[in-house]
């Protein structure tokens, strides 16, 4: 493990979602903060699209090089704020860098978060989502991407912060032909929806795929000797790890638009998950 110097709702409920206090786009009242990183699609064939998952048609957000050519996909899974403008941003980062990104939104069946006013509102959609709904979306969504012709079919990998750091384990123990996971301060002892539920220590042992991990010391959600514990049985079975726990940050500290952010921890775990996929899926 490296560790890096960089510069009325319940506390149950809270560490059982994994997320800070502060709330991100999804929250009207709480404006986004000067420092966000804004993307242009100069270069980029970026739309909002929709993606067949089951009897239903789920909204998504992809970005990915103008230029013909195929390029590797990655999925990125949002926090539970659902896909706003900064998970927007970051599947067009991915883009410039090469890549084909897409960004399902993971509870439009329910009504959408998007425009609730409350984290309250929002976590009684979020926690109800069966485990079997969400690998179910993220699947079909990364079968959709592959299937285009911008894609290399061949070459898959998965990102998440916060919820999505979490739902990054998940997946990345459920779908086998991805080539690379990059997890965002996902807390590994959340429990999903399922019979019995079930949580990243419970699924651990069925990832096979290289495994990069970023999280931020002072986070409480997880702690760090979850982080600690998680990396260590996860390399009991899977050589391809890698775990860095970054000083001075806490929660969400890729988040750009909150105060949360933390700028160097947040540039060097971006270069981190670049060089990470770049590595193991454009190699």
């Amino acid at each position: 493990m490296h560790t890096l110097d960089p510069v009325s709702l319940s506390r149950r409920d809270i560490l059982k979602i994994g997320v800070g206090t502060t709330a991100g786009y999804a929250i009207a009242a709480n404006p986004v903060l000067a420092q966000a990183i804004r993307t242009d699609t100069g270069g980029l064939a970026a739309a909002d699209i929709r993606v067949q998952s089951g009897r239903d048609l789920i909204p998504a957000y992809e970005a990915r090089p103008a230029a013909a050519g195929k390029s590797p996909v990655i999925v990125v899974i949002s926090e539970i704020w659902g896909v706003h403008e900064y998970i927007k941003d970051v599947c067009r980062r991915f883009a410039k860098a090469g890549y084909y990104a897409i960004a399902p939104e993971m509870f439009q069946r329910e009504g959408g978060v998007g425009h609730l006013p409350n984290i309250q509102d929002i976590l009684k959609i979020v926690l109800n989502v069966s485990r079997k709904q969400i690998l179910q979306d993220l699947s079909t969504t990364a079968d959709h991407a592959r299937k285009q012709a911008a894609a290399r079919a061949d070459r898959v990998g998965v990102t998440g912060f916060c919820w999505g750091g979490s739902t990054t384990i998940q997946f990345a123990a459920h779908y086998k032909d991805l080539g690379a996971a990059v997890a965002w301060y996902g807390p590994p002892a959340r429990p999903y929806k399922d019979d019995p539920p079930k949580t990243g220590f419970d699924v651990l042992h069925e990832i096979t795929c290289p495994f990069l991990g970023l999280f931020g010391e002072e986070d409480r959600n997880p702690p760090p000797e979850d982080v600690r514990k998680f990396e260590e049985l996860l390399k009991r079975h899977n050589k391809n790890v890698e775990i860095v726990l970054y000083k001075g940050a806490g929660h969400a500290f890729h988040a750009d638009y909150r105060p949360s952010y933390r700028a160097e921890a947040a540039k060097d775990g971006w270069a981190r998950c670049l060089a990470w996929f770049d590595k193991h899926l454009k190699a």
